[in-house]
Order: structure tokens, then C-alpha cells, then sequence
């Protein structure tokens, strides 16, 4: 069946069982534009928008269909359809979305395995890679980095260790999708029913990996600028395409930001080597700012903790914690409100009641 080559398992179907019953029918989000939606049935693909009622039920925009998620719709038309409901999500590829509030925008659900793309030319950046794993690590699915452009590198082994030194226990491949043969090591990963999506700034290659994957050239590329190695947006939304031996991959638009919307532990699960070193302090809640028999002080002192890696650490643990705090400021003042509401409706039934 078409929808368990896209990864429809007993999980999807038992959730969806009860909107059997009401005449729906599964179908999974290849595309979600803000109000309009590409969705992949059993029997073809239809354009869909959310029904009234599954408006009313979500709490945020964050609820609402995005790349990815498994929903019930209802068929109003021959291509038309309603989205009545999101089932709940295996994975979900998140980000804190622009602005001062702490809103959740996620990139796309239900994923298996992660492409964390980097690109070995200007793109090259370990930091960035770090930043990457945190939010990886935060959604439930699993990380694989991919060394794009191998063929533009002069150093291949050398630059494939440094990016194993900070990838964790996350496979580090390299590939060229220029090369016939170059996506080899990126393919072991794919399968039916198993859904792969890609990550990584503009330019380093994301579209043309996904072409290569698909088998026929279905996304937009473009070149990176000679001068700086930068690349341009030409992907502008996430799709959702079926791939030819089964399975499907999800290209994502280059990110110009990915700020954190996980918490400390996520973080400290990609920094797990600095957790170890911690471990040797004489002080449990030692701060590692000064404090005597400081492991971590120790480490920098020696060179067996790299001093990049330590201040990505700090930085990145530091937004984790803010992100956390905010998020219970805003759910504190969001259950305010819903009881001053409540209250407010109380005092006016009573007061129509005394009428």
C-alpha cells in the first residue's frame, strides 16, 4: 500500500481508527503553506485547508498540520479536502520561531533520520553542527551528518574527524552529489517506510542530495557565490516527496537562524564529553567559574577540552535555560488568563440567573 511505503504503521493506523468510522480518510502532509496544505492519501494527492472545528481545537499555530504529520481529512470535492485532525506525532523538528514571544515553529513531523548537511567549503562551521544536534536531540529522531561537496575538499580525512569529535555517537558521512557514486554512504539510511529529512544553511548542497535521492531533478538549485561560498534560498517551503524504493525525504528551505527550542538536557546530551569531565570536580554543583578542583578549569588549562567547544556549550546551555524559563512564564500567564475568563463567564451567568 502507497501509505505504508510512506511509513503509515500500526501506531498511524490505530490512531486514526476511530475517525475511520466517521467516513475520513488517512492521508499524510507533503506541504503546508500557512492555511492550504498538499496531502498524500491512499488514492492520490489532494489540496486540503483545516476545518473550523480543528481550529477551534488547537491551542497555538504550532498544533496545526506542518510537513510530515499524519491527519484524518474528509473529501468535499474530487481533489478537495478538510483537515479534521492531526494524529499525535512520533518526532517533531522544532524551532523557537522569530519574535519576542516563545513560540514554537516546528519544521516537520513524524522523521526518522536527520541530514544534518554541512558543506566542505566555506559552509564548514563546527559550532553551527553543535547548535544543530541540540535541536536534533530535542525531537525524538536521529542524527546523521553528511560532509557534502567531498569532492572540493583536500583534507577529507582531517575534516571527517573534526566533525566526529563533536557529532557524538551521530554517523559522520562524506558524500559529493555531483558524483554518480557519491550518495552511497547516504543511502544505507533510507527505506520503506522510513522518512529522512535535511537540514542545513543555504548552498551546501541539501536540493541537490535530494535529487540525486528522488532519482529525477524535483527541487530548484542554484550555485553558491564564488566569493564567500554562501549560498542562495532557492528552496522556499519543506516538501514531502516519495522515494522510488520506498520511503520518503523532506527538503527544508536553508536556515538563516535556528534558535533553541529545547531544554538543558538536550544540550547536554550532544556535550556528553564535557558531562564526563564535570564529573571529576570536587564540588557536585560546582559552576565552573573559578571554583578550586575544578575538572572542566583543569581541562581547559590542559588543552584536553577544546576552549570553542566549552564557550558553545555555555552559550547554547544558556538559551536552553532561558528558553525554559520563558515557557513556564508564558504557560503561567496563559493559565491566568484562561481563569480569569472562566471566572469572568462564571460572575456573568450568575448575574443572568438573578435577571
Amino acid at each position: 500500500m502507497f501509505l505504508e511505503r510512506l511509513g503509515a504503521d500500526a501506531g498511524v493506523y490505530g490512531a486514526f481508527s476511530s475517525y475511520t468510522r466517521q467516513g475520513m480518510e488517512l492521508a499524510r502532509v507533503a506541504t503546508a503553506q500557512r492555511d492550504s496544505y498538499h496531502l498524500f492519501t491512499e488514492t492520490g494527492a489532494v489540496e486540503a485547508e483545516p476545518s473550523g472545528a480543528l481550529y477551534y481545537r488547537s491551542l497555538n499555530r504550532a498544533a496545526l498540520p506542518v510537513t510530515g504529520d499524519w491527519v484524518a481529512a474528509r473529501m468535499v470535492g474530487p481533489e478537495q479536502a478538510l483537515v479534521e485532525a492531526v494524529l499525535p506525532r512520533r518526532t517533531c523538528l522544532s524551532r523557537r520561531a522569530a519574535g519576542t514571544r516563545e513560540d514554537e515553529q516546528p519544521l516537520a513531523a513524524n522523521v526518522d533520520v536527520v541530514f544534518l548537511v554541512c558543506g566542505l567549503d566555506g559552509d564548514f562551521n563546527l559550532r553551527r553542527l553543535e547548535r544543530y544536534l541540540a535541536v536534533v536531540a530535542g525531537s525524538g529522531t536521529s542524527p546523521v551528518v553528511v560532509l557534502n561537496k567531498a569532492d572540493l575538499c583536500a583534507d577529507l580525512a582531517g575534516r571527517m574527524a573534526e566533525m566526529a569529535a563533536v557529532a557524538g555517537s551521530a554517523p559522520v558521512v562524506a558524500a559529493s552529489a555531483v558524483d554518480e557514486g557519491g550518495l552511497d554512504g547516504v543511502r544505507r539510511f533510507l527505506g520503506p517506510g522510513r522518512t529522512l529529512a535535511l537540514l542545513g544553511s543555504s548552498g551546501v548542497g541539501k536540493s541537490t542530495i535530494a535529487n540525486r535521492l528522488v532519482g529525477e531533478e524535483r527541487f530548484e538549485t542554484a550555485e553558491v557565490r564564488s566569493w564567500d561560498d554562501r549560498g542562495r534560498h532557492t528552496t522556499v517551503r519543506r516538501e514531502l516527496i516519495p522515494l522510488p524504493g520506498g520511503g520518503a525525504i523532506i527538503d527544508t528551505p536553508g536556515l538563516r537562524e535556528l534558535q533553541l527550542w529545547v531544554g538543558a538536557e538536550s544540550v547536554d546530551a550532544v556535550f556528553d564529553d564535557i558531562a564526563r569531565i564535570a564529573e571529576g570536580c570536587r564540588f557536585r554543583d560546582c559552576a565552573h567559574s573559578g571554583e578550586p578542583g575544578c575538572a572542566v578549569a583543569e581541562a581547559l588549562t590542559s588543552g584536553r577540552l577544546d576552549e570553542g567547544r566549552w564557550e558553545s556549550y555555555r552559550k547554547l546551555r544558556a538559551e536552553a535555560a532561558w528558553h525554559e524559563t520563558m515557557t513556564d512564564r508564558f504557560a503561567a500567564a496563559e493559565r491566568k488568563r484562561k481563569w480569569k475568563a472562566i471566572h469572568k463567564q462564571a460572575r456573568a451567568l450568575y448575574r443572568s440567573r438573578e435577571i
